[in-house]
This record gives structure tokens, C-alpha cells and sequence, in this order.
């Protein structure tokens, strides 16, 4: 049996899959292993080798069998997988400060390995799932968690760009003036600028601008009475699901800006389809058209021809990282054995 692994490495914990030439995951759900990152590369691509054994038994197979794996990571870091000099979101070992991460998971496995951050891994899971690996279609992803991660894919490739940022989505800047109900508001968001997607659609949004915001304007809410904003943001998706009318309106505003940016994105890559996933998304059916309706009230008119675009929710979103560089692994796998038969 030939496959490929997919390996999403994140602060704590990393998620495989596994996956056949046929396109089929031998692995349902999560199937994790502690990550140990913080303790520097040693370790952890240690921890890597040894949870590919464990996936590799969970699947019913061996993992001489792999012939090739995916990994993604936080980024920033270049697109070949060499983490940023001042070192990677939730890699704070000093050692990991320009580690070249993925040739050196590839020498410690024996294997080839292939690169995507996180962000982009997701959306091509999201691609996948919709246009399959044969389409030539156009996508484009949000992924609102802690911060806000994303893609663009076109023609089933990722675009990373010269430096590893192409489909950095979080950080385009947005007319976030626009947005009613957030007058006065100043988003500053953790790169420095001001009014970047995830300065208002992100956690971190939530806990450092959103919420003190809305709670001035609702007093002797509960939220207000705990005294701690990171533990306070991290209860606002479930009170919105249940129609807090605070809550909601966060949500409404993180919704409207998605409305804005994906605006910009029908305008330069026309998309056959546009992806949201990430913790906001990862609710109820109904919060989820809701959330979906907004994002549409916050787009401004479109062209007749542009209006049909449709808005997915990523589905298996805990799985998506892995599954995202799973297919990237089968992709360089392919066009290696493409390449192996045309030079024979």
C-alpha cells in the first residue's frame, strides 16, 4: 500500500492523518500526539516520528508505507518551511528562531516532506472538499481562530508567493469604518497596523478590542463582572449562539468585516467559491447561516455576474490542517512520479 501522512503541528499538540492514492483517509476524527514544541526541535521532531508510529498503528498500517508527508505550522515562515528569524507563533524556544523545520522533519523521517502554514493547509482542505483534486477552480479561505489565518487556491495550488505570505488574509488592511456599530473603535492588531482583518475578526480582536468596546455600551453585563477579558472572550461565541444580544452584535461586526475583505478578493481573484472555518464557524447549523447572512450584509453590492459566488463552511475543521498537507503530499508524490516517467 502506498500513502501519505498529514502532519499539523500546533503549540501543544499535533494532528496526523493518513491518506491513499485514491484519495481516501484511512483516519476519521482527530488522532493527536503532544507536540512538546516549547521545549525546541529536538523534541519535538522527535514527538513527530513517534506519533507517526501511533497513526500509522491507528490506521492499520506501516509506516514504510508513507511515502511521502505533509506538515503545516504556524506561520510566519518562508514556503519552503524555514520558520521566521524572530521565531513562530507558539514556537518560543529559542532554537526554533530560523529552523528549517521542514528539511529537517524530512531528514529525521527518511522521507520526503512538503510545507504549507497552517492557514493555507486548511484551505486547500477546504478546496479539496468542494472542487475534489481535478478542478481548476478558484477559491478563497478565512480561518478565524486565535488570530486569522487563510488561502487562496487556484487550479488545486496553494499560493504561497516570493516570502511564505501569499494568503496572509488577516492582515489586508479593510475601510473597517464602514462597519456599523463600531464607531470610534481603533483595531490595532498584533503586526502593528491599524484596521487589519484580524485586528476586528479574531479572538485575539474579541478579547483586546470587541468586547471592551460592547461592554461600554452594555453595562452590568455578565461578561463585565468577571474581571478578565481573556477568559470573558473566550465565552462570547456561546453566549451568541444563544442570542446574547451583545454577543451577537461582536459576531455581527466580526461577520461584516469577512464581508469586506472577501469584497476585495471576488474583485481580484473572481473565485469559483469563497470558505469560512475556524472556531467562529465551529457552531450550530443555525448560528452558522446567521453568521453566513451577515458576512453577505456586510459585502457591498456586487456585479449581476458576481452575486451567485457562494459562501462554504469548512467542513472538519479540527481535521483540516492535517488533511490540507496531506494533499499537498500527494500532490508532490504525483508530480514526482510524473516527472520520474517522463525522464525514463
Amino acid at each position: 500500500m502506498q500513502i501519505v501522512a498529514g502532519v499539523d503541528l500546533g503549540g501543544t499538540a499535533i494532528n496526523y492523518t493518513l491518506m491513499n492514492t485514491e484519495e481516501q483517509f484511512l483516519i476519521e476524527g482527530l488522532c493527536e500526539y503532544p507536540a512538546r514544541s516549547r521545549e525546541g526541535p529536538d523534541i519535538c521532531l522527535q514527538q513527530i516520528a513517534d506519533g507517526m508510529e501511533m497513526a500509522a498503528r491507528t490506521a492499520g498500517v506501516l509506516v514504510s508505507d508513507v511515502m511521502a508527508v505533509g506538515l503545516d505550522t504556524p506561520g510566519p515562515a518562508s514556503a519552503a518551511g524555514v520558520l521566521s528569524a524572530k521565531g513562530s507563533t507558539n514556537f518560543v524556544h529559542a532554537d526554533w528562531a530560523g529552523f528549517d523545520i521542514r528539511a529537517q522533519l524530512e531528514q529525521k523521517l527518511g522521507k520526503p516532506v512538503t510545507y504549507l502554514n497552517d492557514g493555507n493547509a486548511a484551505a486547500l482542505w477546504g478546496h479539496f472538499t468542494i472542487f475534489g483534486s481535478g478542478s481548476g477552480a478558484t477559491s478563497v479561505t478565512a480561518i478565524v481562530g486565535t488570530g486569522l489565518g487563510g488561502g487562496v487556491i487556484i487550479d488545486n495550488r496553494v499560493i504561497t508567493g516570493r516570502r511564505g505570505f501569499g494568503g496572509e488574509l488577516g492582515h489586508v488592511l479593510l475601510p473597517y469604518q464602514s462597519i456599523a456599530g463600531i464607531e470610534g473603535l481603533k483595531p490595532v492588531c498584533n503586526c502593528g497596523r491599524v484596521g487589519c482583518l484580524e485586528s476586528v475578526c479574531s479572538l485575539t480582536a474579541i478579547e483586546r478590542s470587541l468586547l471592551p468596546y460592547f461592554l461600554a455600551k452594555y453595562p452590568g453585563h455578565e461578561l463585565g463582572k468577571l474581571g478578565d477579558l481573556h477568559k470573558a472572550a473566550k465565552l462570547v461565541r456561546g453566549l451568541a449562539e444563544k442570542g446574547d444580544p451583545m454577543c451577537k452584535d461582536i459576531f455581527r461586526v466580526q461577520a461584516n468585516a469577512l464581508g469586506l475583505l472577501f469584497d476585495e478578493m471576488i474583485n481580484t481573484f473572481d473565485p469559483d467559491a469563497i470558505l469560512v472555518g475556524g472556531g467562529a464557524v465551529e457552531t450550530t447549523e443555525n448560528f452558522q447561516r446567521w453568521f453566513v447572512g451577515e458576512i453577505h450584509k456586510g459585502m457591498p453590492a456586487q456585479r449581476e455576474e458576481q452575486a451567485d459566488i457562494p459562501i462554504h463552511v469548512m467542513p472538519n475543521g479540527d481535521t483540516a490542517g492535517a488533511r490540507g498537507a496531506a494533499i499537498e503530499a500527494l500532490k508532490f508524490s504525483r508530480e514526482h512520479q510524473m516527472g520520474s516517467a517522463t525522464a525514463g
